[in-house]
């Protein structure tokens, strides 16, 4: 007896969440949305200009190593970025990750230079040791 009053309890509570469900769905009225009007745009027209006159100069730098390239670097305005080749190797199979012939592209996000202050210290030196030089004499 305890069994089947059991069995009944977990029915019951599976119908009446069967229940619940089809009561939340909702069903799409038949009248269609409504919509808005949509003015119209300027009378201007687009004007396109080639990629030659918006300043975006392209420089592509091959680096080759016995005739196969091993590097190439890529600069489109402010932005640039490097492709490596994988050294070739014998024990490669196809799939491998080293069998594939090109690396992930790298970009320059930020360059530092740490010899800034020597370099300005040096600039400085030059310009107060020329500063300091005496004129040459007057041509005659």
């Amino acid at each position: 007896m305890v069994r089947t009053s059991s069995v009944w309890k977990i029915m019951l509570l599976g119908m009446l969440a069967h229940a619940s469900l089809t009561q939340a769905q909702q069903t799409p009225s038949s009248a269609p949305p409504k919509l808005e009007r949509i003015e119209e745009g300027s009378d201007t027209p687009i004007t396109v200009t080639p990629p030659q006159e918006r300043g975006a100069k392209k420089k592509i730098i091959e680096k080759r190593e016995g005739g196969r390239v091993t590097e190439v670097q890529v600069t489109t305005g402010k932005s640039s970025y490097t492709m490596k080749a994988n050294p070739p190797s014998a024990v490669a199979q196809p799939g491998d990750p080293a069998s594939g012939s090109l690396r992930p592209p790298q970009w320059k996000v930020m360059e530092f230079d740490l010899f800034s202050k020597k370099k300005q210290k040096e600039g400085e030196e030059t310009e107060a040791a020329a500063a300091a030089a005496p004129p040459p004499p007057p041509a005659k």
